[in-house]
């Protein structure tokens, strides 16, 4: 599943510019570009938390907190990188992520911690939330693709 998904991601953005990656459609949007690195930042901050047991290190806050946060950061900081650089950046991320899981078995699946709303939650549900998480932002970005062809 997260295969699929990814892979109807990247049809997505197929073919995209810097312009059309870096396109805000009004002042409080985030880009194409961004929202590719916000699904990319989301797994890292998943990968953390799952296979290691911790929050984000101070290194990968820096590098990926403007993702994560999206909003006015991402608007400044996330710009005027081409499709590969984002595609890199995913492809990168999803390979640490499947070569994690490929070193654990159904039982860890079904380790339970608890959400920060003090729920209990398994490392399936996890996995599960991070690639609708990805559905959900792929989504953001086809709409905001359409917008463009409609500008054009």
């Amino acid at each position: 599943m997260m295969n699929y998904v990814r892979h109807t991601t990247l049809s997505a953005v197929a073919g995209l510019s810097v312009n059309e990656l870096d396109y805000l459609h009004d002042p409080q949007s985030n880009s194409i570009g961004a929202l590719l690195l916000h699904i990319a930042a989301a797994e890292v901050g998943y990968q953390a938390a799952t296979f290691h047991a911790r929050d984000l290190s101070e290194d990968e806050k820096q590098e990926w907190g403007a993702a994560l946060s999206l909003g006015e950061r991402a608007r400044s900081e996330i710009r005027a990188h081409d499709l590969s650089y984002y595609l890199r950046k995913l492809e990168d991320v999803r390979g640490r992520t499947l070569a994690e899981l490929g070193q654990r078995n159904d039982q860890w699946l079904d380790e339970r911690t608890f959400s920060s709303s003090g729920t209990g939650v398994n490392n399936y549900f996890k996995w599960f939330h991070v690639f609708g998480h990805e559905i959900n932002h792929r989504g953001q970005i086809r709409w905001l693709r359409a917008r463009l062809r409609t500008r054009a």
